[in-house]
């Protein structure tokens, strides 16, 4: 057991290697006794760093392709060695261990995974922790309307659905789970994989004793392509909750 790594983290890189060295100096500071980092480089890029910086272990693996979000992150922790599994972002930074806090919670075999509080930059809150989308609640979103889904106060809480930045799991969790849904290439399967966690029996939890801060990109407002695979997952994910995939939700 001395040699099992507490978490694996697992990180894609889509042409974003200074966001991840700048990510991996924070674990080195912060994580480095007790993590292993699975870093998977969805195109081909120069790294301005190697491996044998860190005091950690990196597993690098490199695609021949671009595949989707989910894909690469069941790849990853089909080689994972944690007792627990975090799907983290390359543009995510820790200003110091968000791990204590998260970790207590997983004790709780009910538990199916723990989120911490997400800040943009400037310290504003972002929404991380949401409702399940209606119709309603999109066409207000698209009108200007997006307000926050949860008061946040210093309490842990049950949300409907985490934001797939920054999400641990108990690996015995994700496995039974099967982890997320390949046929969503990008967006959506954070949303869909909590739902498959509550109608399984497990809690989604959010925690806003720790905490992540998180320089976003909002590709789907100015990219066509990055448009399309949002509105084929929001598609993909109505469709599963008509045929009644979801018929457990909480």
């Amino acid at each position: 057991m001395k040699n099992i790594p507490l978490i694996t983290i697992s990180i894609v890189s889509h042409k974003q290697a200074l966001f991840v060295h700048k990510l991996l100096e924070d674990l080195q500071q912060h994580c480095a006794s007790f993590i292993e980092v699975i870093l998977t480089l969805n195109v081909e890029e120069l790294l301005p760093f190697e491996s044998k910086e860190y005091s950690f272990p990196i597993t690098l693996i490199r695609n021949s392709k671009p595949k989707g979000f989910g894909t690469n992150h069941n790849a990853a922790f089909g080689v994972r060695k944690g007792l627990h599994f975090c799907i983290m972002n390359p543009d995510v930074s820790l200003s110091n261990n968000p791990f204590p806090y998260l970790i207590d919670h997983c004790i709780d075999e009910n538990i199916g995974v723990v989120a911490p509080l997400v800040t943009n930059q400037k310290g504003t809150i972002e929404k991380s922790a949401r409702y399940y989308p209606t119709l309603a609640s999109l066409l207000a979103k698209l009108l200007g309307f997006d307000k926050a889904d949860y008061s946040i106060g210093e309490e842990c809480f049950f949300p409907d659905w985490v934001a797939g930045m920054f999400m641990l799991f108990p690996s015995n969790v994700f496995k039974a789970i099967g982890g997320f849904d390949e046929r969503y290439f990008l967006y959506y399967e954070d949303l869909d994989l909590c739902a498959r966690l509550w109608c399984a029996g497990y809690k989604v939890v959010f925690c806003p004793s720790a905490s992540i801060i998180h320089d976003a990109r909002r590709d789907s407002h100015r990219n066509l392509k990055y448009m399309r695979w949002h509105l084929t997952s929001m598609a993909r994910f109505f469709m599963n909750l008509r045929s009644g995939k979801y018929n457990k939700l909480k």
